[in-house]
């Protein structure tokens, strides 16, 4: 396959601009307090649903197609509480969790899997987690994280918008670009 013809790509919920303003001003805290993590720039805030890999974009696309004819429904989320992936002591991802929504995101990433497998894709190994990540240790096994402040209460939101993504890399880190919206009915 040519390369130009793959992207990285991911499944993704966006939040709403008044979460990724507030989400902003608490990363930049949690970056003050704990620079050995790269923190998400505010305009890369997303929950993930599937990441995809480099696939071809055709693949991609085509599973957006077939998500779009299956009906599915808008739901509320709200997030929760911080939380770390860790490798012993040391922490690897930081990310917060959600207080209400999980059953029926967990239904959408299912739908997801389901597609992305039908398409030729490999099954996820792992159960799906629903976070919003934060940051990701620099060092490849993980660092101490201090202690942080607690999260922002915010308020629920209605997800009704599946984004399919493209993950650019680069030395500033990823860019993403939505490039196919699906409207949660």
């Amino acid at each position: 396959m040519p390369a130009e013809s793959r992207i990285r790509a991911f499944f993704g919920l966006p939040l709403p601009e008044a979460h990724r303003e507030a989400l902003d001003r608490y990363v930049a805290a949690c970056a003050a307090l704990a620079p050995e993590f790269r923190w998400t720039p505010a305009d890369n805030l997303h929950l993930t649903v599937r990441f995809l890999g480099h696939v071809e974009q055709g693949l991609a696309e085509g599973i957006m197609d077939r998500l779009a004819g299956l009906g599915l429904r808008a739901f509320d989320l709200r997030l929760g509480e911080a939380g770390a992936f860790k490798r012993g002591r040391l922490t690897r991802v930081v990310w917060l969790g959600l207080a209400s929504g999980l059953a029926e995101v967990g239904a959408l990433a299912s739908a997801v899997e389901a597609e992305s497998v039908r398409a030729g894709l490999e099954a996820e190994a792992r159960s799906y987690h629903a976070h919003l990540t934060l940051a990701r240790a620099r060092a490849r096994d993980g660092a101490v994280l201090p202690e942080l402040p607690p999260p922002p209460d915010l308020p629920t939101w209605r997800a009704d918008e599946l984004i399919l993504y493209r993950s650019h890399l680069g030395r500033g880190g990823s860019v993403y670009e939505a490039l196919r919206r699906l409207s949660l009915g």
